[in-house]
């Protein structure tokens, strides 16, 4: 795993991501908005520095929400039908729908012929 520090313009914030390898410029990527949802960003650049502590060099990445994106939010904001009031993270929602146990697998028996 790598560490990649981000610099989001469209919040004006840093954070830190661990991901599988760096993203190139021009590619997309999915990051967690501060309100629990996710949202498609562009990169914009990739540098490498060198950390205070010996001969490693870490990547930065510099992002900006897609343009398809902001105009969603401004559009679901200003959706006077929506009932806003009644959204969750998708996490509470899925453990509605766990009981207090594991769940075991049944098996079928899906021979049909007359023995």
């Amino acid at each position: 795993m790598i560490e990649i520090e981000v610099q989001n313009e469209t919040h004006q914030d840093v954070h830190r991501i661990k991901a599988m390898c760096v993203p190139r410029i021009g590619e997309g990527i999915r990051l967690k908005e501060p309100n629990g949802q996710w949202a498609s960003y562009d990169i914009l650049d990739v540098w490498y520095q060198q950390a205070e502590f010996g001969e490693i060099w870490v990547p930065y990445i510099h992002v900006r929400m897609t343009p398809e994106e902001l105009k969603a939010i401004e559009m679901s904001q200003a959706n006077p039908l929506v009932d806003r009031g009644q959204q969750m993270p998708i996490e509470d929602f899925l453990k509605k729908f766990e009981g207090d146990y594991e769940h075991e697998t049944v098996r079928l028996n899906l021979d049909m012929s007359e023995d």
